[in-house]
């Protein structure tokens, strides 16, 4: 599927259609975030935790990696219990992810888990992942494009 976001209330709508299309399954289910610096792979993030019922400000794991996310309204998670946003732009090899609890995560059912820049833990990616890559246009527009 082929999206072009224009505004934030694009992209918002880009997610919530996305989170129609997901379920809990009998293990984590992992969205491989690709895209350049900029490209909207955050803004996804937060859109997506903003839907679920996520309260904190959402903000680039850059720097601590992984962020995990309980909302309040359990109700708005869609069946999942956590969502986990990672970023992997400073991991360097798969078992930088694996010694964050990575095989633990994806075991989890209740899981969602957002990993950006996933070809730095390549190894690592489930099989069945999704995938959505983020394309920069110009300043306003980004071009999505979703695989499952």
């Amino acid at each position: 599927m082929k999206y072009i976001s224009k505004n934030t209330a694009e992209t918002n709508q880009f997610a919530k259609d996305f989170l129609d299309t997901i379920e809990p399954a009998d293990k984590a289910v992992v969205v491989a975030l690709h895209g350049d610096l900029g490209a909207g792979k955050t803004a996804f993030a937060q859109a997506v935790g903003e839907i679920l019922g996520v309260k904190e400000n959402m903000h680039s794991p850059t720097f601590v990696i992984m962020k995990i996310y309980s909302p309040v309204d359990t109700e708005c998670l869609r069946g999942f219990r956590n969502l986990i946003h990672i970023d992997a732009y400073r991991l360097e090899k798969d078992a930088d992810l694996l010694h964050l609890g990575w095989e633990e995560m994806t075991k989890e059912p209740e899981n969602l888990i957002f990993i950006e820049w996933p070809e730095n833990v390549s190894g690592t990616i489930p099989a069945d992942a999704k995938k959505i890559f983020f394309q920069f246009i110009d300043e306003n527009t980004r071009e999505i494009n979703y695989e499952s």
